[in-house]
C-alpha cells in the first residue's frame, strides 16, 4: 500500500497549482496518465484574463467588469459569488505565476500584455504569445519539482475509496506493470480535465476521456450542469485542432464563401470577437446554408494582419496550419469549423473546490463551482484551473490541521477487491466481436451530430436512445491480449470506456428536458431563454437505472439576468 496525505490526480495546471499549495506542509503526490507537461492544458494558447488594465483601451477595467462579462457571457448561469472570487483573485494569480517565472509576453514598457478575447469589455487577456498553456504549465511544473512533489506518472485510477461521507482513497493501475494498487489518503483531489474525446470533432487530447468526473459520479457524488457543453468556434477543419481565439483576439476575420464577414450579421458590435458559443451557431449557420466551404468550413484570415505579427504573436497558429493544413497564415485564410472544446459541467463543488464527501475536492475542467455557467468566455479556463487550484490547496491545509482521521484499510481493502474483480472479469471475457473502437466511434458519432451546436428533442432521443444500447453492448467488449497486464492499452481503454458513456449519457440526458436556449445549450424546438422555468443548476447522481436528476437555484446577487447583446 501506498500512503499520502494529499493525492491528486492529474497534473495539468490545476492539479499542480494545488500540490505547490500543500507540499508546503503536508506529503503530497501527483498521480497522472501522461507525464505532467504533456497533461492537456499546454495545449491551451489564448491566455488567462486578468483585470490588469496594462493596455491602451483598458485604464478603465476593473475586477468588477471582469466579473459582469463573465456572468453576462455565462448567460446568467454562473453562480455570481463565484464568479466575482475567481475574478478578483485573477491579477494576484497572473503576477504570482510571473514570479515563478512565467513568461508572459511584453508591452514596450515592460508591463505584461494584454490582448481582447470574446465577450470581454476591455483587452484583459494576459498571455505568452500563443503558447500560454505551455509556458504556464512548465512554470508550475518546474515549481512541483523544486517543492519535492512525488509523481506517479503513467498510472490509471481507477476508483475513488469511499465509505459514507469520506474519502479514504483510490485503487489505481500502474500501467508498466498492470499492477492494481492502493493509495491512501487524506485528501484526494480531482484534477483530470474535460470529456472532449466522447464527441467525434474536439481540440481536445486523446486522454481527455472525463475519467475524474466518471469516478466522482459513481462514487454518488453529485454532478453540475454537463448539459452545458462549449464548441469551440474555431477548430482546423480536418483535426480539429485548436486555431486560438488570439488569433480573432489579434485581429483576425471570419470569412464565408461570398467573403463577406458574416459575424457582422449576428453580433454586429463584437464581431468575431463575440462570445464563443454565438460565434461558433453562427459559423455553422453559415455552412448549413450554403455559405460554407464544401459544406464544411469557413475560413479565419490573418494575411492583413501581416508577416511581423503573425510571427510574433501567433507563431504557433502558423506551426500548426504549416504543419496539419499545408497552409501558411501569411499567405492563405485557413479553413475552420466548430469543435468540441470545453465543459462547463462538471463536478460539484464549492468555490475551495469541496466536494460533499469529506476529503474529496476537485479544481479545473472537470470540476463546476459554477463561474461558467451556460458558456465560458476564452481565457477564463486558465484563470478557473489557477485560481480554483489555488484556492482548493488552502483549504486542504486548514481540513489536514483541523485533525483528520487516517483512512480506514478495511474500506480501501474492499474497494481493491473489487476493482481486481472487474479488471478479472473484463479479462475473461471471449470473443464476442464487439470492441472499444467500434462503441466509441458510435458513440462519438451520435453525440456529436445528435447533441452538438444545435439540438432538438427527437434528435436527443436518438442519442439517448443510442448511449443506452453501446452501454448494453458494453458488457460483451473483449480485448485482444487477456495474458498481460503489462502496458495493456486495450485494457485500459475498456475501464475508461465506461465513463465516458456515463458522460455521453448525462449529457444528452440532461440536455432533453432543459427547453430553452442559453449559452451553449441551443433548442431548435425551444427558442428563446426561459428565465422563468430555466434558471437553475442540472443536478445528477447516480443510480444503476441511469442518473437521477435534480434542480437548484442559480446565485443572483448583483446582476440581474438580462438579454445578451454584443
Amino acid at each position: 500500500m501506498i500512503t499520502h496525505d494529499v493525492l491528486i490526480i492529474g497534473a495539468g495546471l490545476s492539479g499542480l497549482r494545488a500540490a505547490v499549495g500543500t507540499s508546503h506542509t503536508f506529503d503530497t503526490a501527483v498521480l497522472t496518465k501522461v507525464h505532467p507537461v504533456r497533461s492537456h492544458s499546454i495545449a491551451a494558447q489564448g491566455g488567462m484574463n486578468a483585470a490588469l488594465a496594462n493596455v491602451e483601451g483598458s485604464k478603465d477595467d476593473t475586477t468588477e467588469k471582469h466579473t459582469f462579462d463573465t456572468i453576462k457571457g455565462s448567460d446568467y448561469l454562473a453562480d455570481q459569488s463565484a464568479a466575482r472570487v475567481m475574478c478578483e483573485q485573477a491579477p494576484l494569480l497572473v503576477y504570482e505565476l510571473e514570479h515563478m517565472g512565467c513568461p508572459w509576453s511584453r508591452l514596450d514598457d515592460g508591463k505584461i500584455a494584454q490582448r481582447p478575447f470574446g465577450g470581454a469589455g476591455y483587452p484583459r487577456c494576459c498571455y505568452a504569445a500563443d503558447r500560454s498553456g505551455h509556458m504556464v504549465l512548465h512554470t508550475l511544473y518546474e515549481k512541483s519539482v523544486e517543492l519535492g512533489v512525488k509523481v506517479y506518472e503513467e498510472w490509471l485510477a481507477l476508483s475513488l475509496a469511499v465509505d459514507g461521507d469520506r474519502v479514504h482513497g483510490v485503487v489505481a493501475m500502474e500501467m508498466a506493470t498492470g499492477k492494481l494498487e492502493i493509495i491512501s489518503a487524506k485528501v484526494v483531489v480531482l484534477a483530470t480535465g474535460g470529456y472532449g474525446r466522447i464527441f467525434s470533432r474536439s481540440s481536445n487530447a486523446l486522454i481527455c476521456t472525463g475519467s475524474g468526473i466518471a469516478l466522482a459520479y459513481e462514487a454518488g457524488v453529485p454532478v453540475e450542469d454537463m448539459e452545458f457543453v462549449q464548441f469551440h468556434p474555431t477548430t482546423l477543419y480536418g483535426t480539429n485542432i485548436l486555431m486560438s481565439e488570439g488569433a480573432r483576439g489579434e485581429g483576425g476575420y471570419l470569412v464565408n464563401n461570398k467573403g463577406e464577414r458574416f459575424m457582422e450579421k449576428y453580433a454586429p458590435s463584437a464581431m468575431e470577437l463575440a462570445p464563443r458559443d454565438i460565434v461558433a451557431r453562427s459559423i455553422q449557420t453559415e455552412v448549413n446554408e450554403g455559405r460554407g466551404f464544401n459544406d464544411e468550413y469557413v475560413h479565419l484570415d490573418l494575411r492583413h494582419l501581416g508577416r511581423e505579427k503573425i510571427i510574433e504573436r501567433l507563431p504557433g497558429i502558423r506551426e500548426i496550419a504549416l504543419d496539419f493544413a499545408h497552409i501558411d497564415p501569411i499567405d492563405e485564410p485557413v479553413p475552420v469549423q466548430p469543435g468540441q472544446h470545453y465543459s462547463m459541467g462538471g463536478i460539484d463543488t464549492d468555490v475551495h473546490g469541496a466536494t460533499r464527501v469529506k476529503g474529496l475536492y476537485a479544481a479545473g475542467e472537470c470540476a463546476c463551482v459554477s463561474v461558467h455557467g451556460a458558456n465560458r468566455l476564452g481565457g477564463n479556463s486558465l484563470l478557473d484551473t489557477t485560481v480554483f487550484g489555488k484556492l482548493a490547496g488552502e483549504a486542504i491545509v486548514k481540513y489536514l490541521e483541523s485533525g483528520v482521521e487516517p483512512p480506514k484499510q478495511t474500506v480501501l481493502a474492499a474497494e481493491l477487491k473489487k476493482q481486481e474483480e472487474v479488471v478479472q472479469e473484463i479479462c475473461s471475457r471471449e470473443s464476442t466481436g464487439e470492441t472499444v473502437g467500434a462503441i466509441l466511434t458510435e458513440m462519438r458519432d451520435v453525440i456529436f451530430k445528435k447533441c452538438g451546436v444545435f439540438r432538438q428533442r427527437g434528435l436527443l432521443e436518438e442519442a439517448l436512445a443510442k448511449i443506452k444500447e453501446l452501454q448494453e453492448r458494453y458488457q460483451r467488449v473483449s480485448i485482444q491480449n487477456s495474458t498481460s497486464r503489462r502496458y495493456n492499452p486495450g485494457l485500459m481503454n475498456v475501464l475508461e470506456l465506461r465513463g465516458m458513456l456515463d458522460m455521453a449519457e448525462l449529457i444528452v440526458a440532461g440536455a432533453i428536458p432543459r427547453e430553452e436556449c442559453r449559452g451553449s445549450h441551443w433548442r431548435l424546438d425551444f427558442p428563446g431563454r426561459d428565465d422563468k422555468n430555466w434558471l437553475k443548476h442540472t443536478m445528477a447522481v447516480y443510480s444503476p437505472d441511469g442518473p437521477v436528476f435534480s434542480y437548484t437555484d442559480v446565485e443572483i446577487t448583483d446582476y440581474e439576468p438580462k438579454e445578451r447583446k454584443y
